[in-house]
């Protein structure tokens, strides 16, 4: 089956959760260890740029972009998050995500994208790489995860040739 991208949206809660939470089990995914409620994903991600990539009528994964900060010089920052249900993975989705998700956010005027993985999670290293975004460093025990853990984080950026920056 083919599948398809579109807009998120909270009719999408229950299916974009779950894959978060699958991602979350994984231990590499986030230093988050459970998924929000929607109202709560909702206010913490960019109301544009948000996609789901629907098998039939599952949810078989999500990218959305978040604010790096509230000032308005770094309004066209955001984060993203990129996740693919575990039934799903090595099937080229997370890469169509990305790319509709960089398509998207240059049409909205991002100029700079900005990931921070865990370097133990190679797939999405590789993924982002893939897509445009080059390593910009290394964060060395940026955060503690839970259980007390430190965990390093590769800092991932992707700067727009079309967003009119340059």
């Amino acid at each position: 089956m083919t599948f398809m991208i579109e807009k998120m949206t909270e009719r999408h809660w229950g299916g974009v959760r779950a894959v978060y939470l699958e991602g979350l089990a994984t231990g590499d995914a986030s230093f988050e260890t459970d998924a929000p409620e929607w109202e709560l994903f909702d206010a913490s991600h960019l109301p544009r740029c948000r996609l789901v990539a629907l098998e039939g009528a599952n949810v078989a994964g999500w990218a959305a972009l978040s604010p790096v900060s509230r000032r308005k010089v770094y309004a066209g920052v955001a984060e993203v998050s990129v996740y693919v249900g575990a039934s799903f993975r090595g099937r080229g989705l997370g890469r169509a995500l990305l790319s509709a998700l960089v398509a998207g956010s240059e049409a909205a005027g991002v100029w700079t994208l900005q990931a921070g993985v865990f370097p133990e999670n190679v797939a999405s290293v590789e993924l982002h790489l893939a897509c445009g975004f080059r390593e910009v460093g290394r964060r060395e025990r940026i955060g503690r995860a839970e259980g007390g853990r430190w965990r390093d984080t590769l800092l991932l950026e992707r700067r727009s040739d079309t967003a009119g920056v340059y």
